[in-house]
């Protein structure tokens, strides 16, 4: 084993020997792969030294840590917040119906941040794009598996989890700066179909008062599922749509998926065929996959050209009025095959800054983080002056640099949502800040409690959107009952109200490297008792605490508070089905207007600042702003105002510490809210940049005051009308098999083995379909039959009839259409 110091202090690479080191495959994960292979000068040692193993063409590699550290990362995992006793694998994989157990997501993070009991933190990367296990069985050791040699880089030991964080964004970049909009709520459907509908939606969210920025078209908008264009019969006009979207102060996002419909006379076929650009096959020639188009090509993002063609093609999609793009299914997913995606002896003619002409398994697992790329480019391209939004599913750890993601086909169950919260955590402590799920699950219908409940949580995550399968009530806060409604307005009205904080976050994560969100135990990494709290997480200096549990509200919450002063608050919202709201003694966040969609926001408009004071009477908090948009804040054309707050005699003085950019100050009203604790405040009004001074009360007024603040919060919870308990399982009950772990053999690729077949399925028609079922691992028998259906619930019944007569096979089949095309077969053991 070798080692040489990069980057900076306390960052190390280490290789197997130096023939490894020196025919090491260019770093993807690294925004310059220079920075990974230069040494620097260094009296520095590692502190923590990994063993390495090579044989039989694989290489292991083990660090062995202090008992008691706790383990995180693993990027997009499903499960425990805290990872130790977890096994995982980077394959990127189409998990529809994911569980608990299962071990490889859409994305891959060969990359593990481990907590040390006396609360330094040290990262892991193995910087690989090939298959990794990463093995977490044993206490306080990290243990990597992955083919052929390749080099692994330590952070710290640090001070601190953020530290390493801050040091790993060094190495794979930050986060792009988003879009102001993009941090409003989203909301989604699979799918809109027609223009009109479109409409009504974007309208009925302005007449209920529910705040909403972007609209999301799935996959129908498009003529016979290709991409880069438009069905006519369903949008008419796709440009006047959007414009009237706008009119409505809404964005529009499209999804764009790699598949390519192998047809001659399609402009994108025709037009990629002729420059070359596609996967191909060991022989030479295009390789051909179905997806939901049918047989398709696929773009081979490896090659600058290819991104170059791809990215044209985005440019002139923009200019039809797409606000946003959306990359799914570029695992890639391909159906009809047990492995639900390329053989892996294809060939990428990759450049040779990304690893040269290599097969499937080598660019698996970054081809959705090249696509992505391609996609970023190609809105850069359409309009210099915009910053991109994309959406991806697929992902490696540095994916962040060009999209935000989400945590894929999730389930409308209470475990989905609880487990939300960790997954998103995860990608965050992974590098991915920009992250968020499918509020009330994908597949299956939510309750009106649990998508209350998810949306009271899912308004205070990264990225917030609502979105649901075909075959599902829309999860959409108005299809829940009156109950429901009030309680996601109120949510989507705090996370508009925190927007001056989560905008100001995300200023310091794409300049810094630092999480959005970050689990509890940040706020006192050396706390033990903190460190597997899966309910609860940190926005900033917020401390959110929520009910992720069928019956258990918010009056019979287990609260864990870090050390310190932590002061409980709302908006005056208090309500038995949102979470929790501390603020940490010593913070100042800022809080916005209630609006409808961020383009209502005004820079003169009121700006509040909550104040909560530490031990030593202090407080300091900081505030971005800039146009939202644009990369003007680059050249200095930005606010940021660092405001201070400190008691003494009894008068609390706020104030501006200091500040940064060329961006006027606009003239506005400030409102100063000082937390006194249970809810209580005093508070005053002035003009932004000057003094402002509170008188405290006495102690008894204080405590008077606590008091009295306290019954009406209590009022507030007894008076309020709770979401109605719905007695029924919240997904579709073919669903629940889906919630059992299944134990996977270790020499085995995946633990499911899922077979999409194209049927068609018109309600009343009579139509044969093979009923064929792939066996996976746990499967001691095959099932298969031909069948007549006159409707999709007697498909349905026919999947449970032969699950229960054969004891092992689950068959659920679902519409991804209105016209029932596809239908999606799993097997898995009971």
């Amino acid at each position: 084993m070798i080692y040489q110091p990069i980057l900076g202090d306390g960052v190390f690479r280490f290789d197997c020997s130096l023939k490894h080191r020196d025919s090491a495959h260019p770093s993807i994960s690294f925004v310059n792969s220079q920075d990974r292979d230069t040494p620097i000068s260094s009296e520095n040692v590692p502190l923590y030294t990994p063993t390495f193993e090579c044989c039989l063409e694989e290489q292991i590699v083990k660090v062995e840590l202090p008992v008691g550290s706790s383990l995180y990362g693993t990027g997009e995992v499903s499960g425990q917040l805290e990872r130790t006793g977890k096994r995982v694998f980077t394959w990127n994989t189409n998990a529809w119906g994911y569980g608990p157990g299962t071990t490889s997501l859409y994305q891959s993070h060969p990359w593990v941040l481990a907590v040390l009991p006396d609360g330094q933190a040290l990262g892991i990367l193995a910087d690989t794009t090939r298959r990794c296990e990463i093995d977490l069985r044993k206490e306080s050791t990290i243990q990597f598996i992955a083919p052929s040699s390749y080099p692994v880089i330590t952070f710290g030991p640090f001070a601190s989890p953020t530290e390493v964080l801050i040091s790993l964004s060094k190495a794979i970049g930050t986060v792009f700066m988003p879009p102001k909009w993009s941090l409003g709520y989203h909301q989604c459907h699979s799918s809109y179909l027609s223009d009109q509908k479109v409409l009504e939606v974007a309208k009925t969210f302005r007449e209920k008062s529910l705040a909403c920025d972007v609209i999301w078209m799935d996959i129908d908008y498009m003529d016979s599922f290709c991409c880069f264009t438009f069905d006519k019969e369903r949008l008419r006009d796709p440009t006047s749509l959007v414009n009237e979207l706008h009119d409505y102060g809404f964005k529009a996002i499209w999804m764009l998926d790699p598949g390519i419909k192998q047809e001659e006379s399609y402009f994108v076929y025709d037009s990629g065929s002729k420059n070359d650009v596609w996967v191909q096959k060991e022989d030479g020639t295009p390789y051909i996959g179905e997806v939901w188009p049918g047989p398709c090509v696929f773009p081979d993002y490896t090659q600058a050209k290819v991104r170059a063609w791809w990215a044209n093609l985005v440019k002139d999609f923009i200019s039809k009025g797409v606000d946003g793009i959306w990359n799914d299914m570029n695992e890639p997913t391909i159906f009809k095959v047990a492995t639900k995606t390329m053989p892996d002896s294809n060939v990428h003619s990759g450049d040779s800054e990304l690893g040269g002409c290599q097969n499937h398994s080598f660019y698996h697992n970054v081809y959705g983080l090249l696509m992505a790329r391609s996609t970023y480019e190609g809105m850069i391209l359409a309009d210099e002056k915009k910053r991109p939004f994309v959406l991806t599913r697929a992902g490696f750890i540095g994916s962040q640099r060009y999209a935000a993601t989400w945590t894929g086909d999730n389930l409308s169950t209470w475990e989905h949502l609880h487990m939300s919260i960790s997954m998103v955590l995860q990608l965050g402590l992974s590098g991915q800040p920009f992250s968020g799920a499918n509020i009330g699950g994908f597949a299956g219908n939510a309750t009106p409690r649990l998508f209350g409940r998810w949306m009271g949580v899912g308004s205070l995550f990264p990225f917030c959107r609502g979105h649901s399968e075909a075959c599902t009530t829309d999860h959409i806060p108005w299809s829940f009952g009156e109950e429901c409604e009030e309680v996601c307005r109120l949510a989507l009205k705090r996370r508009y109200r925190l927007i001056p904080l989560i905008y100001t976050l995300f200023y310091f994560a794409h300049t810094r490297g630092t999480p959005v969100v970050t689990p509890s135990f940040f706020a006192d990494p050396k706390d033990p008792s903190l460190r597997k709290l899966e309910n609860s997480f940190l926005l900033g200096p917020i401390l959110v605490y929520a009910s992720t549990l069928h019956r258990q509200g918010l009056d019979k919450l287990e609260i864990t508070l870090p050390k310190g002063i932590w002061l409980n608050f709302d908006f005056n919202d208090a309500h038995p089905d949102l979470p929790a709201l501390y603020l940490k003694g010593g913070s100042i966040i800022p809080v916005g207007l209630p609006l409808q969609h961020v383009g209502e926001a005004n820079p003169s408009d009121d700006l509040t600042l909550l104040v909560a004071l530490d031990e030593h009477g202090k407080a300091e908090g900081v505030l971005f702003e800039d146009d939202g948009d644009g990369y003007e804040f680059t050249k200095g054309n930005y606010l940021l105002t660092y405001y201070m707050a400190e008691l003494k005699s009894s008068v609390v003085t706020v104030s501006i510490d200091k500040t940064e950019g060329s961006w006027e100050r606009p003239k506005r009203r400030l409102h100063i809210q000082l937390l006194l604790g249970g809810g209580a405040m005093i508070d005053a009004w002035g003009t932004d940049g000057e003094v402002l001074q509170l008188i405290l009360p006495s102690e008894d007024e204080v405590l008077k005051l606590v008091a009295t603040s306290e019954k009406q919060c209590k009022e507030r919870l007894e008076n309020a009308t709770p979401i109605p308990d719905v007695e029924e399982v919240s997904g579709p009950k073919e669903l629940d098999n889906l919630r059992t772990p299944i134990q996977q053999k270790s020499d085995v690729e995946d633990q499911i083995i899922k077979m999409f077949e194209e049927v068609d399925m018109q309600e009343g028609q009579n139509t044969p379909t093979d009923g064929s079922i792939n066996k996976s691992v746990d499967c001691s028998d095959a099932f298969s039959t031909t069948k007549v259906f006159p409707s999709r619930d007697a498909v349905l019944n026919w999947a449970r009839e032969v699950a229960k007569e054969k004891g092992f096979v689950l068959t659920i089949l679902r519409s991804e259409t209105d016209s029932g095309n596809v239908k999606r077969t799993d097997c898995r053991r009971q």
